[in-house]
């Protein structure tokens, strides 16, 4: 999700905007390897949350945090790097500013997460549906990228949970096919991002229009969330699944041009993925980001993107 540019632009009532959608969700991925492209390392967590020209939110200072007791493994401590892997399309949560450098409330977590093992964070932007593979393959050392926390994906991958996320469905300003539900999908075209969840649900959803002999949901997959979004906006689909925290930032960044279709759904906990045997590393990340969320960085950097409403307790 996935899910450029001006959060802030809208004032205080776009922020209040993403607020609200995303607490009525508190009340609410894995294809084919990819080569992953590299991104310029980021800035060090102290200033991992510098502004830029698209900033979704105004500037805000993360505070500094003495590193933690936990260590990485030697090769990452040697490396003095942390890499992780993630599909930087997905804004407010990960994105490229007008510098083409990734930005969003992920970007500048793990930042901080890498800043408290005193290492660096860099980023590789690599399609959702290639990011395990990747991480397999030992392309990064963890996945940071609104992953959610699954059964399944537990099976594969060790897993540390850092915010919430819910589903929803955008559609064009004044909701012209009636849509309040996914029931209400039968017959339309919705355009997905390849491997997330939602894609998932509207093909089980289709199993239950079929059930029911009534017209399938036409689901148009594309390769990012952005190329996505584009074909709601020139009508070429009917609506567009993605996350509540990115239908809330389009919102806000065109709020005469689209809305969410009904109440958000599916609310999951999001993780930050590692190889199932790297039991070192996840042990460190783990004790990394209850550092950085104890010292009051957490909540600063969820704030500063509009997604508090998301946070852990």
């Amino acid at each position: 999700m996935r899910r450029d540019e001006q959060h802030k632009s809208s004032g205080s009532r776009g922020l209040a905007l993403v607020a609200v959608l995303v607490s009525v969700a508190l009340g609410a991925c894995s294809g084919a390897s990819a080569t992953p492209t590299p991104v310029a390392s980021s800035a060090p967590a102290s200033a991992a949350v510098a502004p830029s020209a698209q900033a979704p939110a105004s500037p805000a200072t993360v505070p500094s945090v003495a590193p933690t007791p936990a260590v990485a493994p030697p090769a990452i401590q040697n490396a003095g790097k942390l890499v992780f892997c993630s599909d930087i399309s997905s804004p407010p949560i990960e994105f490229m500013d007008a510098n083409n450098q990734p930005t969003g409330s992920d970007i500048a977590l793990g930042n901080a997460i890498a800043a408290q093992l005193g290492l660096q964070a860099t980023w590789s932007n690599i399609p959702f549906s290639g990011l395990i593979p990747a991480l397999q393959a030992g392309n990064c050392d963890a996945i940071l990228s609104q992953l959610f926390d699954k059964p399944a994906r537990r099976e594969v991958i060790n897993l540390v949970d850092y915010m919430n996320s819910s589903q929803s469905i955008l559609v064009a300003s004044g909701n012209p096919k009636h849509v309040q539900s996914l029931n209400d999908l039968s017959g339309l075209k919705v355009a997905v991002e390849d491997g997330t969840t939602i894609q998932g649900i509207l093909t089980t959803q289709n199993e239950t229009f079929k059930a029911a002999n009534k017209p399938p949901i036409g689901i148009v997959v594309f390769p990012k969330d952005t190329d996505a979004l584009q074909q709601l906006q020139i009508g070429q689909v009917d609506a567009y699944g993605t996350t509540l925290e990115t239908a809330a930032y389009y919102i806000t960044k065109s709020p005469n041009t689209f809305e969410v279709a009904g109440k958000p759904f599916g609310q999951i906990l999001t993780g930050i993925g590692i190889v199932k045997t790297n039991t070192a590393l996840t042990a460190a990340i783990q004790t990394a980001f209850n550092a950085v969320k104890a010292s009051g960085t957490y909540l600063q950097i969820l704030t500063q993107f509009g997604i508090q409403g998301d946070a852990l307790p």
